[in-house]
């Protein structure tokens, strides 16, 4: 009776977002293939990856540079690929980036890993270089999915990385390992003394909370707290208060189910468990994520803005003290993979897979003003 409830109650609101006006004017930048993340630089370009494995130099009229040589080797395969791009908190004095990635080990295994280094711009080919992995996947497992590896600094200087479950459940639960978790390191990869988990050494001290599916969206907001949203398995897509030493209970609890149609229990069965703040049924697929700050849109500032995959739209989330509310769904008419502010307001987003494009949001008409 809990699940049919939540599928009418959910997609009655998406039913209402969707028959809003769109208050986005839609322009068209450039096109990639398989896209997955980007991040502006200083001078308002921006760094694209795609997931075979290129990195690009956009402008915002749609320049694109050559390929970046010498980023990481990829496992492009399934899910995998080359995947989140972000710049040290003081990029402008040091020119780090991190680059996160899926790579393969030794046998029919593989995992995602961090990178970090320099984009040397000042031949014609564009490098990446000084690199050093900071962060693996422990322990590397067979097939190619939920690998996660989206990456966000907090005011404090500290590197969070999600790591996904690898389609493989138990891990998750697992202390020995970091699969299934969100991890917390100092910029260098090194592990604060103050996690949670700290004193046990090993990957186990990487870890800041664990229970998690394959986290796809990490974001802080101004009152520095960590969110997430993850992928679902059947339904039940999550959007957390990421809480330091928390368990989210995948895959003992869940508001989906498995994909075979077994049921698994919801999180009011175990409160032991941190339940989501917001669960979609059906699925809105979340990838990218941003906290809207700009003048642009009045009526989004302080709003969450998730990218969806198989929803096609822009989800908007109010957060009001620890709880979370959809306001509005805006569709795009195509899946969306991931959303980032530009410097003057405006919102950017990447459309998925071949042909995925750069498309600029303004406001339209007046109506986002």
């Amino acid at each position: 009776m809990h699940r049919v409830f939540s599928l009418i109650v959910l997609t009655c609101i998406a039913t209402i977002a969707a028959a809003q006006e769109s208050p986005f004017e839609i322009t068209e930048v450039a096109i990639f293939n398989e896209p997955w993340a980007m991040t502006f630089l200083p001078d308002g370009s921006m760094l694209i990856t795609e997931k075979r494995g290129r990195l690009y130099i956009v402008t915002q009229d749609g320049k694109k540079s050559r390929p970046v040589d010498d980023v990481p080797n990829v496992d492009y395969r399934g899910q995998g690929g080359l995947g989140d791009v972000i710049l040290h908190p003081d990029y402008t004095n040091n020119g780090i980036i991190y680059l996160s990635y899926a790579e393969s080990g030794v046998g029919n295994v593989r995992g995602a890993a961090v990178a970090r280094g320099r984009l040397d711009v000042s031949g014609r080919d564009k490098l990446f270089v000084d690199s050093q992995v900071i962060w693996r996947q422990n322990p590397k497992v067979t097939d190619d999915g939920h690998y996660g590896h989206r990456m966000a600094f907090d005011n404090e200087g500290y590197l969070f990385i999600s790591s996904g479950d690898r389609q493989k459940f138990i891990p998750a639960q697992q202390m020995n390992g970091n699969l299934g978790k969100i991890l917390r390191l100092h910029e260098d990869g090194s592990v604060p003394e103050d996690n949670p988990f700290y004193d046990e050494g090993d990957v186990t001290a990487q870890i800041w909370s664990l229970g998690h599916r394959n986290p796809l969206g990490l974001v802080f907001d101004k009152a520095g707290r960590l969110w997430n949203h993850e992928m679902g398995p059947l339904h039940g897509d999550e959007f957390n208060l990421v809480i330091k030493g928390a368990n989210y209970g995948y895959p003992l609890v869940s508001e989906g189910d498995h994909y075979d149609g077994k049921e698994i229990p919801d999180h009011d069965t175990r409160p032991e468990f941190e339940a989501p703040k917001v669960a979609w049924i059906p699925t809105i697929a979340p990838a990218g994520v941003i906290i809207y700050s700009g003048d642009m849109f009045p009526h989004l500032k302080g709003s969450v803005l998730i990218a969806g995959l198989a929803s096609r739209a822009l989800i908007q989330v109010e957060i009001n003290g620890d709880r979370a509310t959809e306001l509005a769904r805006y569709d795009m008419g195509k899946r969306i993979r991931e959303v980032e502010q530009g410097p003057d307001g405006a919102i950017w987003v990447l459309e998925d897979r071949d042909g995925g494009r750069l498309l600029k949001l303004t406001p339209n008409g007046g109506s986002g003003s």
